[in-house]
């Protein structure tokens, strides 16, 4: 799909998405905000069942106070096990999917009951955050530990944004900062991102491109 900058657009497809369904306009959305990172999220239920379950409606919303977003939907009206579960204990741990744990993540994705382990499912070991109740990956090489900062209801939807504010971050002592930072470098990290429907994208070439000044 190569035009130069003179050639006419063609007509472009126009979706009202007030008239289609929600399947479709999730589809959409989903297939074009990409990739999206993954908040693998690890909680614990009020008794005592670790929970663990990805969300790619994930993000940064801030550095100060350091927040996290993560968009948690319903299942037949009922409020999903990490929802209740970050109520009950107000913490959980947001575990950054990579390629070798692509697998494992997907297992855990399965719609099982509260009294089911994911951890034991997807075969993983588990460790315990320092600075809230919540178990995390533990062969996993970065995990924010969060308290619950604010619960926003998406205007009458079946999702509920869950902020987190990031106490603390476990970095694996094999990742390293860029000279005189604070930024990973993404090449060992290897993080894996979300697509529309089953595809993810593993990390591919990594461009530096300077910002640019304005004289």
């Amino acid at each position: 799909m190569t035009h130069s900058r003179n050639d006419p657009a063609p007509p472009a497809l126009m979706i009202d998405t007030s008239r289609i369904g929600g399947r479709e306009r999730y589809q959409l959305l989903t297939s074009l905000v990409v990739p999206r990172p993954i908040g693998w999220l690890s909680t614990r239920s009020g008794a005592g069942v670790p929970n663990l379950a990805p969300f790619s409606y994930f993000a940064a919303l801030s550095a100060t106070p350091m927040l996290v977003g993560i968009s948690i939907g319903s299942r037949g009206g009922i409020p999903k096990d990490s929802l209740l579960n970050i109520r009950d204990i107000g913490g959980f741990c947001v575990n950054i999917v990579t390629e070798r744990q692509l697998t494992a993540m997907n297992d855990s994705a399965g719609e099982h009951g509260p009294e089911v382990d994911e951890f034991d499912v997807a075969g993983l070991p588990m460790a315990e955050a320092e600075r809230v109740g919540a178990p995390y990956v533990e062969n996993c090489p970065a995990v924010f530990e969060c308290r619950l900062f604010k619960e926003v209801e998406l205007g009458g939807t079946a999702n509920t944004l869950v902020i987190g504010e990031v106490l603390a971050v476990r970095l694996h002592p094999e990742l390293h900062f860029a000279p005189g930072t604070h930024l990973v470098d993404p090449e060992a990290l290897r993080p894996v991102g979300r697509l529309g429907g089953e595809f993810y994208a593993p990390l591919g070439p990594v461009l530096r491109i300077p910002r640019s000044v304005v004289p």
